[in-house]
């Protein structure tokens, strides 16, 4: 009896599993739960566009700042804003183009936009091409940079901007060039709307679905994770 003693004590016994209390949500705790994350969802699905596609501009501005690559419905639109608002000039950004230089003879998007203003009737002298180097990653933030650069060195004296850009892109744009700028000149956007899809029922599209997302990724990147904004 004492040597079965001894080898029970010899090899004590291993537990892998124990019974513990925890807590955990009621019937009316999981219903209330499921209809915020429900609500949260659906106020997230019709605001987030308007969220990203913000328009609030300066109506002192004296330059309108015009991101190149816009298409021509809106460079439209940015030639009406520049006509019934107090605006002196026109400045176009925008990198390289990435095909059809050699046909059109412009090699970035900021001198095609220059030339379809005065190809839509505006004077020569108040659109003013402002070229992005060529960069592979953080196209936003270069525009904005050159442009930063570019007015350092020119005999322009602002004290104000709006910046025109397209839908959702114009939120983080927005916060780009105010990055930038701020507090030296003050940043308005105005949004030029899409014709790409229904912007009050972008989920009802994939097109408008890709974009949102896109968007609301670049944004997020732009203004939490990347060191230079």
């Amino acid at each position: 009896m004492q040597i079965k003693n001894r080898r029970c004590q010899k090899f004590p016994k291993v537990k892998l599993i124990k019974r513990q209390e925890m807590w955990t949500l009621t019937t009316h705790g999981w219903t209330i739960a499921i209809a915020l994350i429900a609500y949260f969802i659906f106020f997230t699905i019709t605001h987030v566009h308007s969220f990203l596609a913000v328009t609030s501009p300066i109506k002192s501005a004296q330059v309108l700042v015009v991101e190149g690559w816009l298409p021509d419905y809106a460079i439209e639109k940015a030639l009406n804003e520049f006509k019934i608002g107090s605006y002196r000039q026109i400045i176009t950004t925008g990198g390289t183009l990435g095909k059809g230089s050699y046909l059109i003879g412009y090699k970035d998007f900021a001198e095609v936009s220059a030339a379809t203003f005065i190809k839509l009737g505006l004077e020569a002298e108040k659109v003013i091409a402002v070229p992005t180097p060529f960069v592979v990653k953080d196209r936003s933030y270069a525009s904005a940079a050159e442009f930063y650069r570019w007015l350092s060195n020119s005999n322009l004296q602002i004290e104000s901007i709006n910046l025109f850009s397209l839908d959702v892109h114009a939120r983080r744009s927005w916060f780009l060039f105010r990055k930038i700028l701020t507090p030296h000149i003050k940043v308005g956007v105005i949004a030029a709307t899409t014709q790409d899809y229904n912007p009050s029922k972008w989920w009802g599209s994939s097109e408008g679905v890709r974009t949102i997302l896109d968007e609301g990724i670049a944004y997020i990147y732009a203004r939490f994770l990347n060191w230079k904004a």
